[in-house]
């Protein structure tokens, strides 16, 4: 065998696991939102016939409604989630990683614990808090005279938002806490000696060091906040002001499964993962100027 073959084969296993699980799903998803599937038969019993749609499936999605206010929804949820979720995370990662923190092992555990509750099973025990009647902070809100309603149409997006940032900000505070504890204690003990008190070292010296690090977190939270799926799903059940394509991926899902039109919902995948490179880009070029590093 020949020795410049030798990396190749070495990295052929993973190029082909890459190849079938990430390029072919993309360019199945791409080709199928340019067809259009027809059925033969009332129920389809009699075959379907697949046929080219040209731009037809993204004219469908962009004239709907429905999909175009479901992006709007998300856009401002992530300003307002992530913002929120983000701040909580670094507050967080610097009081465990003080020279005052108390057990900081412990507390770093039990803020990343909600991280490993499925995102399904997480919104049925935080439905339990929101039904009224049921949840004992409503009933709690009510004896000090305050009526809310955690479902009600204006109130649901932010009860999604609750359990999004329940869920995450431990996993965000651990990825930051990788980062603060990657600064030289060189760089500590001349702050000290410059008689730099808690507050400046946070502010001078760990914040503008662990930008990579609150830089990915947001690139993360903005690509899970068009991903937003399980969530919205799981209360549509007992929110009825949440409809079938509350978000842009559960509208994708409902026209794939409920009006079974997979070149629609193709095209509504493509719109998604494109406006989430998009945002991205936009993101990492505004606060790098260099496209990320």
């Amino acid at each position: 065998m020949k020795k410049n073959a030798a990396p190749y084969l070495l990295v052929a296993p993973f190029m082909l696991v890459f190849l079938l699980t990430f390029i072919v799903p993309i360019v199945v998803a791409v080709a199928q939102s340019f067809t259009r599937t027809g059925y033969a038969g009332l129920y389809g019993e009699g075959g379907t016939t697949e046929t080219f749609a040209g731009w037809d499936n993204y004219a469908t999605a962009l004239a709907n409604a429905n999909f175009t206010q479901s992006i709007g929804r998300v856009l401002l949820f992530g300003v307002v989630q992530v913002t929120v979720m983000i701040a909580a995370a670094t507050v967080l990662a610097l009081l465990l990683e003080s020279a005052a923190a108390r057990w900081p092992g412990l507390f770093r555990a039990l803020y990343f614990m909600p991280y490993g509750v499925p995102g399904v099973i997480a919104t049925i025990l935080w439905s339990f808090l929101y039904i009224p009647g049921l949840s004992p902070i409503v009933d709690a809100l009510a004896v000090v005279g305050i009526e809310y309603d955690f479902l009600a149409e204006g109130n649901v997006l932010w009860s999604i938002a609750n359990i999004v940032t329940w869920a995450y900000t431990g996993y965000n505070m651990l990825i930051i806490i990788a980062q603060l504890k990657a600064i030289p204690a060189e760089v500590y003990e001349a702050a000290k000696v410059d008689g730099a008190g808690p507050v400046r070292i946070a502010t001078s010296i760990q914040i503008p060091l662990i930008r990579p690090a609150l830089l990915l977190t947001i690139v993360f939270s903005i690509i899970g906040t068009l991903q937003l799926f399980a969530e919205p799903q799981i209360l549509a059940t007992i929110a009825p002001a949440i409809n079938t394509e509350y978000t842009p991926n559960y509208s994708a899902y409902t026209w794939a499964f409920q009006y079974n039109d997979y070149g629609v919902a193709a095209a509504e995948a493509v719109i998604i993962a494109a406006a989430a490179f998009i945002l991205s880009f936009i993101f990492l070029r505004a606060t790098t100027g260099r496209g990320g590093d």
